[in-house]
């Protein structure tokens, strides 16, 4: 498997990921005019033609040997730049008569557009067939070692935003109990069209007023700040790589927003340089490793370390994935924190 950056003839492959991604993976809509909109434009953000506010970079997870793409991840180098970008603060108002001896602390939902010129990581989906082995690392982190290699294009916080409670059918307990009061649709309705880019309606429809969760259902006051249950496993990789929870949730599902300053994600603070070195893999840890390059962007998995001399040994295939020659430079770093 290597990660790669979307190329123009993924378009079909990447439509079929879509359809399989289910309802509240927001970034990643079934739309097909949309999707090759989407690759569009990130050719272009690797190439350098478009400016911070409007560059979005997509990847996808490569099986080299059949060609087949079973995953994707991105990057969107600064949110709410060209559109409005909306999260909600979970805060909190203090009421205190002290004439009739009550003092009470209501949780409030804030309409916020803090997160704004973020760096964003997004649109993360891997088949469940290949949900083993590394990949789901490989995905997830491999994007981290471009951040490290071009800071410049990017801001200095990055935020991911995760996936939110719903059950089987796409039902979120937080929108029936809050959005759809203001909206009149389905949660899977208004997540497509803010996923496609239609977010006026937003602004126009939610509240500008603070909101009292104690007028919300129980489980839609369970549900903020908790992710889907798929999504565990990424919120525990991104918590390994640094990223925190402070208080800004999605609108519509509730899911947490984690951010970490940029330079101190695990992956980027930790990764190092090395030159490459043809030989056969030896024992150590399994390692991210990037060709380094602007464009034509690779990340594979490989087992080892750098040596004395500064050199890290890859195979001939790995080195075929990374589209390199032995001596080339690499970026290294553990793929699972070094405890």
């Amino acid at each position: 498997m290597r990660l790669r950056p979307i190329a123009h003839g993924d378009h079909a492959a990447l439509i079929d990921l879509a359809r399989g991604a289910g309802i509240g993976v927001t970034t990643l809509q079934p739309n097909e005019e949309r999707l090759g909109r989407r690759i569009e434009i990130s050719v272009d953000s690797f190439s350098g033609r478009l400016e911070k506010a409007q560059a979005n970079y997509l990847f996808v997870l490569e099986d080299v040997l059949s060609g087949h793409l079973v995953g994707t991840s991105g990057i969107a180098a600064a949110v709410g730049l060209d559109e409005p970008w909306y999260n909600y603060r979970v805060g909190t108002a203090v009421y205190c008569s002290r004439e009739i001896g009550v003092y009470r602390q209501l949780q409030t939902l804030f309409l916020t557009n803090d997160l704004t010129g973020t760096t964003e990581l997004c649109s993360l989906f891997l088949h469940p067939e290949h949900r083993h082995g590394g990949n789901g690392g490989l995905l997830s982190k491999a994007r981290l070692l471009y951040l490290a290699e071009f800071p410049e294009r990017f801001s200095a916080k990055v935020i991911a935003e995760l996936r939110g409670v719903s059950d089987e059918q796409g039902r979120s307990p937080f929108w029936d109990s809050l959005g759809r009061h203001f909206f009149r649709m389905d949660f899977s309705r208004a997540d497509y069209l803010s996923g496609v880019g239609n977010k006026s309606f937003i602004a126009e429809l939610m509240p500008q007023h603070p909101v009292y969760t104690a007028f919300l259902s129980e489980a839609a006051r369970q549900a903020i700040g908790e992710v889907h249950s798929s999504t565990r496993p990424a919120r525990a990789m991104l918590e390994a790589e640094g990223f925190n929870y402070q208080g800004y949730v999605d609108i519509f599902d509730a899911g947490p927003a984690v951010e970490c300053a940029l330079e101190a994600i695990r992956a980027v603070r930790d990764s190092v340089v090395c030159e490459s070195v043809a030989g056969e893999q030896v024992e150590g840890s399994l390692c991210l490793v990037s060709n380094r390059r602007l464009q034509e962007f690779r990340v594979v998995l490989a087992r080892g370390g750098v040596d004395d001399s500064g050199r890290f040994a890859l195979d001939a295939a790995q080195l075929d994935a990374l589209e390199i020659s032995a001596g080339d430079s690499v970026r290294i770093a553990p793929l699972q924190p070094i405890r």
